[in-house]
């Protein structure tokens, strides 16, 4: 028999890290780094519910960071075994990883001068630029669809997810006591239209598959490419007619180099006023050249990728000077900046310089994860709060869903169909418990067995084998309540913030305002 543990993302979309004991061998199925409202962050600063000098060996699917961006904390706590990913993967890990650490250590250095100052202890990054570096040395290149074997008695293959380039799902072989037991981890899984990457692949037939559920509750309106750029040019368009900058919020990874594709696309056929295009990451300016050395894998390419990444109104945004120049331009420019959620990066100062501007727009392209500053312009506040300071949301919100790189329920219910029969049961991960209690009625409605569907909870450990149903056989307390990575106190703490400046302002006069003050001070003993 073999153990499943499910380390992260059970009922999160975030810290995606799959635990496999088999015949005294432990391996990770991904390490990746926990994002979303403060409080699931704060797991990123606590110990692995495992020993990390125990692990022999990683399969990791893709390079995004809520899978890949623990990694050099485990090899900072002991891990010293190979990470298996594809060629693209491990390219793309190069800038990613670095750049993780450097933000590692500078939010430390940032926290501790505020502790100090504060008499509070200090703390350690979660990780060093070393560990990064360290963690490179370890990744270990395979192909798709070629079998290769860690360890004896134990098989791996990967094969296309379609979700971001050198994405895989991972096919595992475990030779237990006679029998074999056939798992497959989907990893993330690219919706069947998509800009550079074939729709989801793998073989049918297994004993357990662990199937991501992001959109298990939600179907996309039917689109094509075409249409899709359809919808960004007529955005574009209205959004340089108002007047101002246009601001879109976008990960580093795949969804930017989506948008210069399109957007030089649109440009060069006329179809959008000419406009200078910053693309504001220095993260996303260096996977730009790594989708640009991988053209030749890429699918629905319109012309030649170093010629479109290129494109003579693009400027790749690198130091922070070239950013704080351009936060100083009030109209006509389309900026493109990192994260996707808004809850870091260079994206911040740029909406603290355009959101309260009426003439301008801030475009969403991708999932709001609840708890995230995304998520709370596109809820419809009226104020937000942003490095501590509060600004009216006068801009015009908007969004297009078509660039996600997830799959929606339709194909997500397609590609689980495909992998049929499943003898042992179907895990739903990576998803909410919305998302994922609808796709398992979707599921069973459509002929599979409720009772073989499962919905993992943070730690829990199942029994695997052969042919069989899953059986629990851990389910400690839970680092994680899961309603608190959906909102936490850090969200009311702002929001409260955000009311109580709204009623001083709306008083008539310092005396009202003190009675307030005084009225909330005795709730507080104070």
């Amino acid at each position: 028999m073999a153990n499943l543990t499910f380390c992260g993302a059970a009922g999160t979309v975030t810290g995606s890290c799959s635990l496999v004991e088999s015949e005294g061998k432990k391996f990770l199925v991904d390490c990746g780094f926990f994002q979303g409202t403060k409080t699931t962050q704060s797991l990123n600063y606590k110990p692995f519910p495992f020993d990390a000098a125990k692990i022999e060996f990683l399969f990791l699917t893709h390079a995004h960071i809520d899978h890949s961006g623990l990694l050099p904390k485990l090899v900072r706590a002991g891990f010293r075994g190979k990470i298996y990913a594809t060629d693209a993967t491990c390219d793309l890990l190069e800038f990613m990883l670095r750049d993780s650490a450097y933000i590692q250590e500078s939010n430390a250095e940032r926290l501790n001068v505020k502790r100090e100052q504060k008499g509070q202890d200090l703390i350690e990054a979660i990780y060093t630029m070393e560990d990064a570096e360290q963690t490179l040395r370890q990744l270990e290149r395979v192909e798709y669809e070629q079998w290769f074997s860690p360890r004896d008695g134990i098989r791996g293959r990967l094969w296309n997810a379609g979700h971001l380039l050198g994405s895989a799902s991972v096919e595992v072989q475990l030779d237990e006591s006679g029998d074999t037991i056939r798992v497959l981890f989907s990893g993330d899984l690219g919706p069947d239209e998509k800009a550079f990457h074939l729709a989801p692949d793998a073989p049918a037939g297994y004993d357990y598959v662990i199937c991501e559920s992001t959109y298990g509750n939600r179907d996309r309106e039917d689109y094509t490419l075409e249409k899709r750029r359809g919808m960004l040019q007529e955005e574009l368009t209205l959004g340089l007619k108002r007047g101002g900058n246009i601001v879109i919020p976008s990960f580093a990874v795949e969804r930017s180099q989506e948008l210069l594709h399109d957007i030089g696309v649109l440009i060069s056929s006329g179809q959008i006023p000419e406009a200078d295009v910053y693309l504001d990451s220095p993260l996303a300016r260096k996977v730009t050249e790594v989708f640009i050395d991988h053209a030749h894998d890429l699918d629905d390419i319109e012309t030649d990728a170093s010629s479109i990444f290129r494109h003579r109104r693009f400027h790749l945004v690198q130091s922070v000077e070239e950013s704080k120049a351009v936060n100083r331009i009030k109209r006509g420019a389309i900026i493109i900046s990192a994260s996707g959620m808004c809850n870091a990066g260079r994206i911040k100062h740029h909406l603290k310089n355009n959101i309260w501007r009426r003439e301008s727009t801030v475009l969403f392209v991708g999932y709001q994860s609840p708890g995230t500053l995304g998520h709370i312009i596109t809820s419809g506040a009226k104020r937000v709060r942003i490095y501590g300071k509060e600004y009216k949301v006068d801009a015009a919100i908007r969004s297009i869903g078509n660039y996600s790189a997830h799959a929606d329920q339709g194909e997500l219910l397609d590609w689980v169909k495909e992998r049929g029969p499943v003898l042992g049961a179907l895990f739903l991960n990576h998803g909410e418990d919305d998302a994922r209690e609808a796709m398992r009625e979707m599921l069973h409605e459509q002929g599979i067995d409720r009772d073989k569907i499962f919905m993992p909870q943070f730690d829990e450990t199942f029994e695997l084998k052969a042919h069989q149903c899953p059986v629990l056989v851990s389910h400690p307390q839970p680092r994680l309540d899961e309603s608190q990575a959906v909102r936490d106190w850090n969200n009311d703490y702002a929001s409260f913030m955000i009311s109580l400046g709204d009623k001083l302002r709306s008083l008539p006069d310092g005396h009202k305002k003190a009675e307030l003050l005084q009225r909330l001070s005795s709730v507080l003993g104070q």
